[in-house]
């Protein structure tokens, strides 16, 4: 992990954001729309859900009113807007009050999100990470991170979610910042 955080440097803000919205609502959406996606194919998407909404952030009222075929052509699934709409349902009853969960320690922010259909662990990570910021989530169901660290420490294959935890153990109590350099380590490759 020294050697690529020596050859990357640091991190600039925008770099740990990784272009994520600010608001807990937003970012929950566009980990939805991130979910078994390239960084390049999600950020796309997303974009055109906004550009959909006025170029910013539907609120839950908006996105459940919407057409959800309308919603879909911006180039989500079926279950996607599903799981979308779903979060929006959420949020606009207050099952999920997204703007206390801050409040709240990892455990029980990951409980709070995967009791949201479409919402799962590596969901629940990318929240921890992105927008709550907080400092040693190791999403280890994450590829970016697998095949990262599998560079990073030259392994024969991705490593499984018990061998990249072995292999993070000394991050600790940093690891969402090593989770940070593995993403920014293919960044730039094919």
């Amino acid at each position: 992990m020294a050697a690529l955080v020596g050859r990357l440097g640091p991190l600039s803000l925008a770099e740990r954001r990784r272009g994520r919205p600010d608001d807990a609502y937003g970012s929950l959406l566009r980990a939805i729309v991130g979910q078994q996606l390239s960084t390049k194919a999600a950020r796309a998407i997303y974009e055109r859900l906004l550009a959909l909404f006025g170029g910013s952030t539907p609120a839950p009222a908006e996105l459940l009113a919407a057409d959800p075929e309308v919603v879909r052509a911006v180039g989500l699934s079926r279950s996607k807007v599903a799981y979308l709409r779903d979060l929006a349902a959420h949020v606009e009853d207050g099952r999920l009050p997204v703007d206390r969960l801050a409040e709240h320690d990892d455990a029980a922010v990951v409980a709070e999100l995967t009791a949201v259909k479409g919402l799962g662990r590596w969901t629940a990570d990318m929240f921890l990470i992105f927008h709550l910021g907080r400092p040693d989530v190791l999403a280890v169901g994450d590829l970016g991170i697998r095949r990262g660290a599998e560079r990073a420490y030259e392994l024969e294959s991705l490593p499984g979610a018990a061998e990249l935890e072995l292999i993070a153990e000394p991050w600790r109590p940093h690891r969402t910042l090593a989770c940070l350099y593995l993403w920014r380590s293919l960044d730039n490759e094919p």
